[in-house]
């Protein structure tokens, strides 16, 4: 079984509005938080405030650790090509924008990013991680 440990970053607006990247890889998608993989000696929180750059063109400050996530995720369901399952760990924290501009990533895993109301983030094709981060949040009932 593979080991993925990923941080992510649940931010909003004043406006109660989420930002969300669209993932999009191996045939498979869906809108997401913005975030992603820890790198090896490389800290949590430094990788979700990196990723969330990398995918949203907004720096970030974080505000608070919501909570750690955990998933695992069978063979069937990865994207193509994997030969096992994996077990992801999610770190998950608040954050706000403190800069930057809204930017679509180039050359990685996601293919848009938008600010979505709470209504629109619930008819959105999204994994699950959005959920488990917005009850986090208090933004879901749990």
């Amino acid at each position: 079984m593979d080991l993925r440990v990923a941080a992510y970053a649940v931010i909003t607006d004043d406006a109660g509005r989420m930002l969300l990247p669209h993932w999009s890889e191996g045939g498979r998608s869906g809108w997401t938080l913005p975030g992603g993989g820890i790198d090896p000696g490389e800290d949590p929180a430094d990788a979700a405030v990196r990723e969330v750059l990398e995918e949203t063109g907004y720096h970030v400050e974080l505000d608070e650790l919501l909570g750690v996530d955990s998933i695992v995720i069978p063979v069937e369901r990865r994207v193509f090509g994997r030969s096992s399952a994996m077990h992801g760990i999610r770190v998950v924290y608040r954050a706000h924008v403190v800069g930057g501009e809204l930017t679509v990533e180039r050359d990685g895993s996601t293919d848009d990013v938008a600010w979505h109301s709470p209504q629109e983030v619930d008819a959105l094709d999204r994994v699950e991680l959005v959920d488990a981060a917005r009850r986090m949040a208090g933004l879901l009932a749990r």
